[in-house]
């Protein structure tokens, strides 16, 4: 097969696992920068090019930042209309980008989460505090990743000072209730093709509420209950995920999901459970050209 990796660094280890994975099944493999791609619309003959040079393939690997989703899934649906395989789909891709509505698929999938209120920078910002049951509480950017854009506010004068800076910075936020119990930590499933192929505890650094890797936490293997597996799969599914990491908190009324990311990092979940989640990938591909 012809495997084209959608990155726009080849050195990133997630890349670099995933080319290694790729060669080692003997798949010819391309690591292709999207935001250099021209996408030709044309009657029934759609192409994209990269450097002067028409791209052919049998499967893509969209590995798309959050700051260029809007290009980048816009070669992703090319390749799509190419009858490429795409190892997540674009509509699934702005999906689970956009939190709000990620969230709002996932609530009605039937999902346990925590208490999240959105406005249109409501002038009423103590109605909104008190939806979630008041401080603490988290307050996220919509467009925030890894940790950053994510506010824990201690107080009720902090929640509301905070939320009313970011209004009048016309910047949408979440409000979302603390989970007190999960103390820090959260848990990441790594769900490739309708399957968990790994899960890891990640906890925050001392006195950091955040228990992403890229802010200094640390990860170690778990093994899932039933219920946490359970929600995991159904969040992939709901956002139509063929490959995606779940992000869940435990709490006293059971596995609570957080977000989605539909593309997940490979170094932590491999290193924590020491496994080849790249050569998973690549096998998943190949079922399905």
């Amino acid at each position: 097969m012809k495997i084209i990796i959608l990155s726009r660094n080849a050195h990133l280890y997630s890349t670099k696992r995933l080319v290694e994975a790729a060669k080692k099944r003997k798949h010819e493999v391309e690591v292709i920068d999207p935001l250099m791609c021209d996408i030709i619309i044309e009657k029934k003959n759609p192409k994209v090019i990269f450097k002067g040079r028409t791209l052919e393939a049998d499967a893509i690997i969209p590995r798309i930042g959050s700051s260029v989703t809007f290009y980048g899934t816009a070669v992703v649906r090319q390749f799509e209309m190419m009858k490429v395989f795409s190892a997540v789909e674009s509509q699934a891709l702005v999906r689970s980008r956009d939190k709000l509505r990620s969230l709002q698929v996932l609530s009605r999938a039937g999902l346990g989460m925590p208490k999240t209120v959105f406005s249109n920078y409501a002038k009423d910002v103590q109605s909104m505090i008190d939806y979630v049951g008041g401080a603490p509480l988290v307050i996220k950017l919509l467009e925030g990743t890894q940790g950053l854009g994510v506010v824990l506010a201690e107080t009720n004068n902090a929640a509301e000072s905070v939320i009313e800076a970011f209004n009048g910075l016309q910047a949408r936020v979440i409000v979302q209730e603390f989970i007190k119990e999960s103390k820090g930590a959260d848990i990441r499933v790594f769900i490739v093709d309708g399957t968990v192929v790994g899960a890891m505890k990640r906890q925050g650094k001392e006195g950091e509420f955040r228990s992403n890797l890229h802010r200094g936490g640390s990860a170690n293997i778990i093994e899932l209950s039933d219920e946490e597996e359970n929600a995991a799969l159904k969040a992939a599914k709901s956002l139509g995920l063929g490959i995606c990491g779940v992000d869940l908190l435990q709490s006293s009324r059971g596995p609570l999901v957080l977000e989605v990311n539909s593309s997940p990092g490979l170094e932590g979940i491999e290193t924590a459970t020491k496994k080849d989640i790249a050569s998973t990938i690549i096998r998943y591909i190949e079922r399905h050209v």
